[in-house]
């Protein structure tokens, strides 16, 4: 708990949550206030046990399973992640079989550590094993370990894309 109070009592979204309560809180100190401000943040944590975020990088396709899977367990960890499409970037793709040594995707690198053709359920399973990040229960929002569906298929065939809900872009 120590550990992820000095994450998040240092970082962005618990300094805005920190602002907000002393705003619409009063507090009789500054320690009641950090208080508070560590058990919120706690209860809205990202779940990330290391002092820096990992260095993450994604080989993915552009409508696929298994990389929605990818997205779907750093959308869970509010994780930031450099996508590289590799299919709508050939370029991308030769670095990727370069780095990976093999052509399947998804490839992850997380701080150097390359994850050749891996589910999300793999790249979580090796981050909350190798201390990157805690395990949770919360569920993630797509299927992280299934391939596209048939009708996902015959939708790409048709050329019918699914719109996209939501971009983050990350500074």
């Amino acid at each position: 708990m120590r550990l992820i109070s000095q994450i998040l009592i240092h970082g962005s979204r618990a300094e805005t949550l920190r602002k907000t309560l002393a705003r619409v809180m009063p507090f009789d100190s500054p320690l009641a206030l950090w208080r508070m401000t560590v058990t919120l943040a706690a209860n809205n944590t990202r779940h990330i046990m290391s002092e820096t975020s990992p260095k993450i990088t994604a080989y993915l396709k552009t409508f696929c399973g298994w990389s929605e899977g990818v997205r779907a367990v750093m959308r869970k960890y509010d994780l930031a992640f450099e996508e590289k499409d590799i299919i709508k970037n050939p370029a991308f793709r030769w670095e990727m079989e370069t780095r990976s040594g093999q052509g399947m995707s998804p490839c992850v690198e997380i701080n150097g550590q390359m994850l050749a053709d891996v589910s999300g359920d793999e790249v979580e399973a090796w981050m909350v094993e190798n201390g990157l990040v805690e395990k949770t229960d919360v569920e993630a929002d797509a299927p992280t370990n299934a391939s596209c569906s048939d009708e996902q298929h015959a939708a790409m065939a048709r050329a019918q894309f699914p719109t996209v809900s939501k971009i983050r872009f990350f500074s």
